[in-house]
């Protein structure tokens, strides 16, 4: 068994992207502990703070370099970290990932290959049914993700032992940690699975009480009158995804998360909803 000991660190958490553009569509939320409470400081699009424009390439190695030289910080990303237990011909989830790169060239060959292993199904990872995430880590909507986050972000910083990814590695107090989490799942465990994503004042509403109601817990709060406008404007819903995933975040550095070394999670990864 182990278990996440009680560190403070900062929290960053970081809504993913693996689009094209993706330095306009990653933002990351930053937030620091006070009194047992994560308060959210700043929130920004990447393109706008990490100097690498809006290139998926520059971006991800600019996030892959800001993830590692932040060894004082846990990182919550919301992508999948691995793949059903029975698609993965490797023994260990590290060497999954780091073989990840030669045994998929790119996305759609990535995708391709788990549908034909899996007969034509969208398998799911037994901690996706657990916090029941929307997707399969290889849906048509979340495959990129999957395929850019662990090959482009995972991968390197795995490959240098720059990082510490929980719950699979143990958490060393030199290095950055990295944990999964997913938006939607966090939203549905606070009973607040509102539409939010797009224009109208409705949306705005709905925003605006996902954001109370994460506040309601006791567990974040935001000071900056300006920085809750914008966590609330953001019509594409990724400002606030960042805010909960540094919420979810903070809440596994909180709460701990124990695990027997046989369990699937080891192989295929954890979501910490």
């Amino acid at each position: 068994m182990i278990s996440l000991p009680d560190l403070r660190r900062i929290v960053y958490g970081i809504d993913f992207s693996g689009a094209r553009d993706a330095g306009k569509k990653i933002w990351i939320a930053r937030g620091i502990i006070q009194e047992d409470i994560l308060l959210i400081i700043e929130c920004f699009k990447a393109e706008d703070n990490l100097c690498s424009g809006r290139n998926r390439d520059q971006i991800l190695k600019a996030l892959r370099e800001f993830i590692r030289k932040h060894k004082d910080s846990i990182f919550g990303l919301d992508f999948p970290f691995g793949i059903p237990e029975s698609l993965v011909k490797e023994e260990s989830w590290e060497k999954f990932v780091l073989s990840f790169q030669a045994s998929y060239t790119n996305p759609q060959e990535f995708r391709t290959l788990c549908k034909l292993r899996s007969n034509d199904r969208e398998l799911r990872r037994f901690t996706d049914s657990e916090a029941k995430t929307p997707f399969s880590p290889y849906n048509l909507r979340l495959y990129k993700q999957t395929y850019f986050g662990i090959r482009d972000v995972l991968g390197p910083l795995l490959r240098n032992n720059t990082v510490c990814v929980l719950p699979m590695q143990k958490p060393l107090p030199d290095r950055a940690w990295v944990l999964e989490i997913c938006p939607a799942s966090t939203l549905k465990k606070q009973n607040l699975g509102l539409p939010y994503k797009g224009r109208g004042e409705m949306k705005r509403t709905a925003r605006v009480k996902i954001l109370e109601g994460i506040k309601k817990t006791g567990l974040l709060k935001i000071e900056k009158s300006a920085l809750r406008s914008k966590i609330l404007e953001g019509r594409g819903g990724d400002a606030l995804d960042c805010v909960i995933a540094a919420f979810a975040t903070f809440r596994a550095l909180k709460n701990g998360f124990t695990f027997d070394r046989d369990s699937p999670y080891t192989l295929e990864g954890w979501v910490y909803a």
